[in-house]
């Protein structure tokens, strides 16, 4: 069992896009959420340290995240260990709020996904044989990257908003069912389940 941090802090949307805008960081939070994430389900162990490297290649032209913007990183990678473990299934994809226009969510919703699809990709020379199931999975998801960002404002497409991002949460954890490297059990600080979206940083 692994033990939780003592102050948990839970990164929104919101949150993690001001903290990347104000330090000049043109990354979309959602999109690097999904890389994480696709990091993560391919296969990428917790104590791998990496990813940071690997985020500022993507993100930042090579550079040194400022020190703000690497703290949430590196909390955001504990949050996203911590809930894709969660056997309640307290895993969520980082998207915009209901509150936001479907075109911001749809458009987000996108990017995740092609998130995902790169992380997975950059770690895929180091997992095993991927199934039929994951192999449709990554299909399903560069089709998802390609949502249109001029969905209209009606029942019909939040319904499919909704079950689209449904499909892309439960296929992640099916990546990570397959493919994961879990922790050992000395292994601490991870924050999990309701621990992991007790607080938001602000």
């Amino acid at each position: 069992m692994t033990d939780h941090l003592d102050e948990p802090s839970a990164l929104d949307f919101s949150a993690l896009q001001a903290i990347l805008t104000s330090e000049s960081v043109e990354a979309h939070a959602s999109e690097l959420h999904g890389v994480l994430t696709g990091l993560i389900c391919a296969g990428f162990a917790i104590e791998d340290k990496s990813y940071i490297g690997t985020l500022n290649d993507l993100f930042n032209q090579g550079d040194n995240f400022p020190s703000p913007v690497k703290l949430a990183i590196t909390q955001l990678y504990l949050e996203i260990w911590g809930n894709v473990l969660d056997d309640t299934y307290g895993f969520n994809l980082l998207l915009p709020d209901d509150d936001d226009s479907i075109a911001e969510r749809g458009n987000a919703l996108g990017v995740w996904v092609q998130g995902f699809n790169l992380g997975f990709g950059l770690q895929q020379k180091n997992s095993p044989v991927l199934s039929a199931e994951v192999k449709e999975v990554l299909t399903d998801f560069s089709e998802i990257a390609n949502l249109s960002d001029e969905m209209e404002e009606d029942e019909a497409t939040e319904q499919a908003y909704f079950e689209i991002s449904e499909y892309v949460r439960i296929s992640a954890l099916l990546c990570f069912s397959e493919l994961a490297t879990l922790p050992s059990r000395d292994v601490k600080n991870i924050p999990q389940g309701k621990d992991a979206d007790s607080k938001t940083l602000h």
